[in-house]
């Protein structure tokens, strides 16, 4: 009867999703030299340097933070490096702030969803069921007990991340606070203390160069020819390593990018801004290089359009995506298609599980012929919170929780998110 008097979910108008707004490439630094790696390693080193002491100003200045603060440090920093490389590193320390400070949010809310759904579940008299997808009271007074104890926790850790919000404080890592972390546990990540010391002190380098559009091949700082050579300008202190003029260095290492390289050699030959980030991978003993830049507004076609040659339609499921071709009024055609991957492992598998299941997604559509992949919206942007469950995790028992909203039909095409195959 409880089913009967929940009301019906609703089935949003579908809608075209946005193409991607940027591009990341990478390919491989192969046969660096001795020296290369000295000079990417003193480079790195030192405008990390840099950056963790710009980043700790910008901490400081906390909401008192304007463009004459900013244009300070920057100035600062040109002197011991150059006026692109502060560019860089004052952008960087930026986002970086301003990401903490989204972080913080989302954690002050995270906190509040809890705090709300506690008060509201120790109102209710001891095993109460609940009703209409609302939780109802603990199950037992022990459980009440240890609730209204974890209540005053998350209160006072509430107050805490309120003030230094309304302060304008926040805890950034450079380098960050899970590799900060296996340093206090070098066995169970089953690396020694020199092994961790390359990881972090890579982590720390700092090895970016934003793009300028009018520059020669889009950047003036790390630049790369069409034919893949690679030159850095180094900062004032380190000019003495330079082997070519202006007190540049050429790597010995020349790149190719396989992969949306022809995109990547119209935009720098017609000098538009392409960012770089060289980066060392200290478990594999590699050196890569990244390029990316932005987009310019795609035009969307409309959905009428999309659908014309029918759809492929697919449901999202915990280790698969079952997926059916529709035609231009909804009907399936043909029979449906699984693509499996597994959800286990290192987070890196796992993103190479959905990469791989994707991609297969993607190559049937292209050659069923169809025009777009409709896929749920799933709508999280209410606040969930572990407080839904009926037990702390020391009690090691749930009750049933509402599941977010979504559309019920697998294969319903009017309440999918179609995006460009």
């Amino acid at each position: 009867m409880d089913d009967q008097r929940r009301p019906l979910r609703q089935i949003a108008r579908p809608f075209v999703a946005d193409g991607p707004t940027g591009v990341s490439i990478r390919d491989r630094l192969k046969h660096l030299t001795a020296e290369d790696e000295k000079v990417l390693r003193l480079v790195g080193a030192h405008l990390g340097m840099l950056a963790s002491r710009d980043l700790a100003r910008r901490c400081r200045d906390g909401l008192e933070h304007s463009t004459d603060t900013w244009a300070g440090r920057k100035r600062d920093l040109t002197a011991l490096s150059s006026s692109r490389w502060a560019g860089s590193i004052t952008s960087s320390t930026h986002d970086q702030w301003g990401l903490s400070r989204r972080a913080q949010q989302a954690h002050l809310q995270s906190l509040d969803a809890g705090i709300r759904m506690i008060r509201h579940r120790l109102s209710l008299p001891v095993g109460e069921k609940g009703s209409r997808g609302k939780p109802g009271g603990y199950r037992s007074s022990h459980e009440w007990f240890h609730k209204s104890r974890r209540l005053a926790i998350l209160e006072e850790r509430y107050e805490q991340v309120l003030a230094e919000r309304d302060a304008g404080r926040v805890s950034i890592t450079r380098g960050g606070r899970r590799l900060l972390g296996i340093r206090h546990n070098l066995t169970a990540a089953n690396l020694t203390e020199a092994q961790w010391r390359a990881q972090w002190e890579a982590a720390r380098w700092f090895l970016t160069a934003d793009g300028e559009s009018g520059k020669r091949f889009g950047n003036e700082t790390i630049r790369v020819s069409p034919h893949g050579e690679i030159s850095i300008k180094l900062p004032a202190p380190l000019a003495e390593h330079a082997n070519t003029k202006h007190g540049r260095y050429v790597l010995s290492a020349k790149v190719a990018f396989w992969h949306r390289g022809d995109e990547w050699r119209d935009r720098i030959e017609a000098n538009r801004a392409v960012a770089y980030r060289i980066h060392l991978d200290t478990v594999r003993g590699r050196w890569y290089l990244d390029a990316s830049w932005t987009r310019k507004d795609v035009p969307v076609a409309s959905l009428t359009t999309l659908r014309a040659d029918g759809v492929i339609a697919v449901d999202t499921n915990a280790d698969h995506l079952a997926a059916w071709r529709l035609d231009e009024h909804g009907n399936p055609i043909g029979t449906p298609r699984r693509f499996d991957y597994q959800l286990t492992g290192s987070a890196s598998h796992r993103d190479a599980q959905l990469r791989h299941a994707l991609t297969r997604l993607v190559h049937w559509a292209k050659q069923t012929g169809v025009q777009a992949i409709a896929i749920e919206d799933l709508d999280f942007t209410d606040s969930t919170t572990r407080e839904n469950t009926a037990a702390a995790s020391d009690l090691g028992s749930s009750s049933p929780v509402s599941p977010p909203a979504a559309c019920a039909h697998a294969c319903c095409p009017c309440a999918r998110k179609p995006a460009s195959a």
